[in-house]
């Protein structure tokens, strides 16, 4: 009989994903919950272009965008965090553990947005760095997976920089706000996750940062080197 798939050994389902906590040294990672929805608003009200590549918004105001984040969050069954800088202590951002299957060990990290503040930042980096850890480290998953609308070459990017492999384009994917969008696939897999976990660590160290607050070595590169 040929072998039609990879046996797995002692295979056990992972852990569902629970509103927990995720605390770093630049960012801390809470719930979603309605008190963030102000300090929310105040970080990315007047930036309408932050909301082109998501299903959603923009929002007249925070009451509005809090209820379709919560009603989403709920229909989904997500896990959806405030990204919460150390500096500020205020919420900047969210993202979202979605498309959850334990019983194949398999989960997305999706409806991300950053406001300008946190964009290119080392917080936004290791809140991508916390949540790749969560998943793999406490919960056990098998593939972690991203995607984005295939023109949305700022998220290609960011994918690749974090440690995702491109693995292609679902074609006529889904509608999104009237418009057709093919999908880019992504992924990034447990027995991958060690030396991404190293590049992560040596990245966020404060040695490769100068007095100025500029990186030394890019991810990339640290990944690239073994670190």
């Amino acid at each position: 009989m040929p072998e039609v798939s990879q046996s797995l050994c002692n295979w056990q389902p992972a852990s569902a994903p629970a509103p927990v906590t995720l605390r770093g040294r630049f960012v801390t990672l809470e719930p979603l919950a309605s008190a963030h929805g102000e300090t929310l608003w105040q970080a990315i009200r007047g930036h309408d272009q932050l909301w082109a590549w998501l299903a959603m918004g923009p929002y007249a105001n925070a009451a509005a965008m809090m209820e379709t984040l919560e009603r989403w969050r709920d229909a989904e069954k997500a896990v959806l965090f405030a990204i919460i800088p150390a500096d500020t202590g205020q919420a900047a951002g969210w993202a979202s553990l979605m498309r959850i299957e334990p019983k194949h060990g398999v989960v997305e990290v999706g409806n991300v947005l950053f406001s300008p503040g946190l964009q290119r930042t080392r917080a936004a980096t290791e809140a991508m760095y916390l949540m790749a850890s969560y998943v793999f480290d406490t919960l056990g998953y098998r593939r972690y997976e991203w995607k984005c609308n295939a023109l949305n070459q700022a998220s290609r990017r960011a994918a690749e920089r974090l440690g995702f492999t491109f693995e292609g384009i679902f074609r006529q994917h889904m509608v999104v706000k009237g418009r057709s969008r093919d999908t880019a696939w992504f992924s990034m897999l447990d027995d991958e996750w060690s030396a991404r976990k190293r590049a992560f660590e040596a990245w966020l160290a404060p040695e490769n940062f100068d007095g100025q607050d500029r990186q030394k070595r890019d991810l990339a590169a640290m990944r690239k080197a073994g670190a």
